[in-house]
């Protein structure tokens, strides 16, 4: 006898107040199976079964009354036939896929491809993953399960280190040649391996070969490490364009990833619900009761736990927008944040992250532990930390230069 159960991210992965992946849950002999149905929604959002509480629950509910009726009729097709419970094969049918044995025959390229639409991953993320494919299929001697060799991946990892970064038309001028980045090719690995280990858990290819390659690819840091100065912050600050345009948005949002350095993607996560509100310590009387706002949590990108606490340019923000954070897409930040540069005569390039990288230096040089600064920012380890602190150091030496020079005159 089986039964079946809709449940919400088993594996409790999911922030409070956050979707996460809506999961069917099928138990065979008092063992228990999972399924993931491809719906995410938030735990308050699933009551008895059944989507509450959004406007396409009906929509949803429908969705989910046939995929628990394929998953049942999977399973069910295998106890007729003494066949196993195999998880992935009952997902397969459940969808309409192609069985195990007609992937092997398709290629690597064309499992990934196809696998990825049925990631519990982000937007951003599954980008990636159509990155890896054109990548992979580019290179082109990667491509068949039979290829996944770690002499084969040895190779993979030096063509990519051959590849040329998007140059600037300075660097073209100038004759400059760039290559992708050592954190670039990581995530290439990264992905890769991930999908493999995937690959594995399907019973597709019996070992993953980056199993036997830990530690020989390393993610490296970035030696450029810009920020804005004083001045720059100010500028910026002083700006005010027309309330609700997406340059008003966009401004809104760097002074936010500024006061906070929370990355783009953590911002846009934001949910005030999810910060303690404490009081601080008793006022004088008459004046009004002030308070902080403190997170403890993952980041979106790496899980990696950091700690927030919003400081009082950032609240000023989220007062604006009513609590929120204002929600700009990726592209169109971008390109409003090239205008303000323009606009303020900036010489550094505007970019989501160098709010990031500007928190951080400023946060060091206001003195600052690099530990802590290390724990606001989630980096995984404090190396990614030491790399402010380097640019900082180079500031001051050519400080020390320039007043040496003019000790001299």
């Amino acid at each position: 006898m089986i039964t079946t159960y809709i449940v919400f991210d088993h594996r409790g992965r999911s922030k409070a107040g956050q979707e996460g992946p809506l999961e069917v849950r099928l138990t065979h002999e008092r063992k228990p199976y999972y399924i993931n149905t491809g719906i995410k929604i938030t735990g308050r959002q699933l009551r008895d079964g059944q989507i509450v509480g959004r406007g396409d629950a009906d929509i949803l509910n429908e969705r989910l009354k046939m995929i628990v009726r394929n998953i049942e009729q999977a399973v069910n097709n295998r106890i007729e036939n003494g066949l196993p419970i195999d998880v992935a094969e009952i997902r397969r049918e459940a969808y309409g896929m192609k069985p195990a044995k007609d992937v092997s025959k398709t290629g690597m390229l064309d499992w990934i491809a196809e696998e990825v639409p049925h990631l519990n991953i982000s937007a951003g993320t599954r980008r990636r993953y159509d990155v890896l494919v054109n990548r992979l299929r580019l290179y082109g001697k990667l491509t068949a399960w039979d290829d996944l060799t770690v002499e084969n991946i040895y190779k993979w990892d030096a063509w990519l280190h051959q590849l040329h970064a998007p140059q600037s038309n300075g660097d073209i001028q100038a004759g400059r040649v760039k290559f992708i980045k050592d954190s670039a090719v990581y995530n290439y690995h990264r992905t890769l391996g991930a999908m493999l280990s995937r690959a594995v858990k399907f019973g597709i290819i019996e070992h993953n070969p980056y199993e036997r390659l830990r530690g020989e690819f390393r993610r490296g840091i970035s030696e450029n490490t810009e920020y804005l100065s004083e001045d720059e912050i100010a500028a910026i600050e002083s700006l005010h364009p027309m309330e609700g345009t997406q340059m008003a948005m966009a401004r809104d949002l760097f002074v936010f990833q500024m006061y906070t350095g929370l990355a783009y993607a953590d911002t846009q996560a934001f949910d005030i619900a999810n910060y303690k509100k404490v009081a601080t310590e008793s006022q004088q009387t008459g004046q009004k009761r002030q308070y902080r706002w403190v997170y403890v949590g993952g980041r979106i990108k790496t899980g990696v736990a950091y700690v927030s606490q919003l400081l009082p340019q950032a609240v000023e923000v989220l007062e604006r927008y009513g609590w929120q954070v204002p929600k700009v897409g990726n592209a169109q930040y971008n390109v409003s944040l090239k205008v303000i540069q323009q606009a303020l005569g900036i010489r550094t390039r505007l970019h989501s992250h160098l709010a990031r990288h500007t928190f951080a230096t400023r946060m060091l040089a206001l003195g600052v532990k690099i530990e802590n600064v290390s724990r606001m920012l989630g980096h995984t380890n404090i190396k990614q930390t030491e790399r402010y602190a380097k640019v900082l150091a180079e500031s001051v030496q050519a400080d020390f230069d320039m007043v040496a020079g003019k000790l001299k005159t």
